[in-house]
C-alpha cells in the first residue's frame, strides 16, 4: 500500500520567505494523521533556511539531520549544502533507499532535492512538492498577480485552495517565515 500525503509550498517576495504545509497523512484510502508538522527552520551561524518534506516522515527526518550537518559544514551556503546532500543521498548504501522529497529555501534561492541525485532550482518565486503541489503552485502563481505583499498570506491562501481541491491535503496548515 502506498503512503500518500502532503502539500508543501514556499513563496519568496523580495527578501521575505514563507513555507507552509498541510497536516494530513494518509495510508491507502484512510487518513491516519491530521496535524503532522512537515515544515522546519534550520538556523546556521551564517544563514536561516526553511525546509519541507513529502514522503516517508522517518526518511525525511533522517535527511533533514544530514542537511543540517551539511549546512553547518559549509557555513550556511544553501547551494553547496544541497548539492553535497544530494550526492551523499544518491551514493550512500543506506541513504539511497530513503523515500522523500525535500523543498529548501532561504532568502535568495530555492531547491527541490530528491534521492536520485536531482537538485532543481525553480525559476520563479514559488516552489511546491507533494500530492497537492500542482493546485498550491497554480493558486500561488495566480495570487502573486494580485499585488499581495506577504508571502505568508500567499502560502496560507494557496494551501487553503489546495485543501479544498486535493483529497490528500487538509486545512490544518503550518507556516514558517523569514521576514
Amino acid at each position: 500500500m502506498k503512503v500518500r500525503s502532503t502539500t508543501i509550498l514556499g513563496v519568496r517576495l523580495k527578501r521575505s520567505v514563507a513555507m507552509g504545509g498541510d497536516g494530513q497523512v494518509t495510508f491507502g484510502d484512510m487518513q491516519i494523521k491530521q496535524k503532522a508538522l512537515k515544515v522546519r527552520k534550520f538556523d546556521s551561524t551564517k544563514n536561516v533556511v526553511l525546509g519541507g518534506f513529502a514522503g516517508a516522515a522517518a526518511d525525511a527526518f533522517t535527511l533533514f539531520e544530514r542537511f543540517e550537518e551539511k549546512l553547518d559544514e559549509f557555513n550556511g551556503q544553501l547551494q553547496r549544502s544541497v548539492v553535497e546532500l544530494a550526492k551523499e543521498w544518491r551514493t550512500d548504501k543506506y541513504l539511497r533507499h530513503l523515500d522523500a522529497l525535500l523543498a529548501l529555501m532561504d532568502r535568495r534561492t530555492s531547491y527541490l532535492v530528491s534521492g536520485d541525485g536531482n537538485v532543481v532550482e525553480p525559476d520563479g518565486a514559488v516552489l511546491s512538492i507533494g500530492s497537492g503541489s500542482g493546485y498550491a503552485l497554480a493558486a500561488a502563481e495566480a495570487l502573486l498577480t494580485c499585488n499581495i505583499t506577504s508571502p505568508k498570506e500567499v502560502v496560507q491562501r494557496s494551501l487553503k485552495i489546495a485543501a479544498d481541491i486535493c483529497i490528500y491535503t487538509n486545512h490544518h496548515i503550518s507556516i514558517m517565515e523569514l521576514p
